[in-house]
């Protein structure tokens, strides 16, 4: 078993289940009945880093249709549009070409009358591509609140439960805008448990959270926020003001599809699929180590699956920036968790848009050597992790994978393939999945 050649191939099943046009296609039948209606305009809006995507197929729907539309994405993340105009900002922390686009998103939906039809398309990454400030606040106040919520280790529930407190179209008050036009979105989830009040930070969906939740997750963890932010949050209201009545969200796209197809193809090329959870959250390194626990366990004693396995897992960790390196997630979890792999073992992370943290990889790749590699090569594993340098590492190596943008966003994939042990190379239950990789019958795989 090549179980490099085989890791990649298996991530790559997992991008493809998760392309947000098929999402769509799938989930027409449930807004079919909106579109057949008659409107004098339909104006499509939306924002993330696969909503250019989303927005391609939107337009092989509609056509002619559409009377005129804007999406904000990330720098890079495009696709060839006719009616739908892009925005190129910055992400994750917003720029002022994304306050620009988000304006003329909020006056676009405000145009709308009753006889119209609003379509507005969220994915991962609209949180930070919708960044208009609420009023009395600016850019600057959100980026400096940005910066400080990603370098601490809030998870992404309560980074957006902040910016909603802090937008003036976040929260459902886009869908306040659009009232009383119909409103249908489409969403790409990119958050554990696909909370659409989380997803994007909840345009077009009643908002739950209050400020005096967001206050306590500065709080929390020490950030003092620009007073202008300090004050909004402490004189503000809370109201809903979202007319359900007139709107429909719908989930096309999300974690589980991209783990159940990866689990298809490790199945398909031999190994015991265990999907661990699509729900994973937590600090990078200490989810590493577990995964990691959990390879040696099969290794050793096969539970809680028998070698050849693929174990699997999704969601999206955090990592608290306490270093001057250079990663993302994905790229630390693999160079943490290369640090206690067994024999015979590979690991590979990688998001599902494209992109890690601040670099150009989607993740990278390691396997039971690459620790002694690198210190072969003068590389001290652990001092990269301690300065969470993970990308310098792991460019070194030449182990870094990199798709470019997919147009697609449903968070994080993590493999580990446990190859066979070395003493059924020539029987038993090496000999059995060899048999299956080659169309004949083994043994039924463990399911997660």
């Amino acid at each position: 078993m090549n179980l490099r050649r085989d890791a990649l191939a298996i991530f790559r099943a997992a991008l493809r289940a998760a392309d947000p046009r098929e999402g769509i296609r799938r989930a027409r039948p449930q807004f079919q009945d909106l579109l057949d209606l008659p409107y004098e305009h339909i104006y499509v809006v939306g924002a993330g880093k696969a909503s250019a995507a989303m927005a391609l197929e939107v337009e092989s729907i509609l056509g002619r249709r559409i009377t005129s539309g804007l999406i904000n994405t990330k720098h890079g993340h495009l696709a060839k549009l006719k009616r739908i105009e892009l925005n190129e900002c910055a992400h994750p922390v917003p720029d002022q070409a994304g306050v620009d686009g988000a304006r003329r998103i909020a006056e676009l939906a405000a145009q709308a009358t009753g006889h119209d039809l609003v379509i507005c398309l969220i994915s991962g990454g609209a949180s930070a591509l919708l960044p208009l400030p609420a009023p009395g606040l600016t850019l600057d106040d959100k980026q400096s609140v940005t910066r400080q919520l990603l370098a601490c280790g809030a998870n992404i529930h309560e980074i957006n439960t902040v910016r909603k407190h802090l937008s003036a179209v976040k929260g459902g008050q886009l869908a306040a805008l659009a009232a009383p036009a119909k409103l249908l979105t489409l969403v790409l989830s990119d958050v554990i448990g696909d909370d659409l009040s989380v997803i994007g930070s909840g345009p077009t969906v009643p908002d739950h959270s209050t400020f005096a939740e967001a206050r306590a997750i500065l709080a929390r963890y020490k950030i003092k926020p620009a007073k202008a932010i300090a004050r909004h949050l402490e004189r503000a209201s809370k109201e809903n003001p979202v007319r359900l009545e007139n709107t429909r969200t719908l989930i096309v796209g999300a974690n589980r599809l991209a783990v159940d197809a990866a689990a298809i193809e490790a199945e398909r090329r031999g190994y015991r699929p265990l999907v661990l959870s699509t729900t994973i959250e937590g600090e990078t390194q200490d989810v590493a180590r577990m995964h990691a626990s959990i390879a040696r366990e099969v290794t050793e004693s096969d539970r809680p699956v028998a070698a050849p396995a693929c174990l699997i897992s999704g969601g999206e960790t955090t990592v608290t920036l306490d270093g001057d390196g250079l990663g993302g997630r994905n790229q630390e979890f693999v160079l943490a968790a290369a640090l206690y792999l067994p024999e015979r073992t590979v690991v590979l992370s990688g998001g599902t848009d494209g992109t890690d943290g601040p670099t150009d990889a989607t993740g990278a790749i390691a396997d039971s050597e690459t620790v002694k590699k690198a210190k072969a090569r003068g590389l001290d594993p652990r001092a990269f992790l301690t300065r969470h340098d993970s990308y310098r590492f792991f460019a070194a190596l030449d182990d870094l994978i990199k798709t470019g943008p997919t147009g697609t966003n449903v968070m994080d994939v993590r493999l580990l393939l446990i190859g066979p042990r070395a003493s059924a190379a020539s029987g038993g239950r090496a000999t059995s999945v060899t048999r299956a990789a080659r169309g004949e019958p083994a043994s039924k795989p463990s399911k997660g």
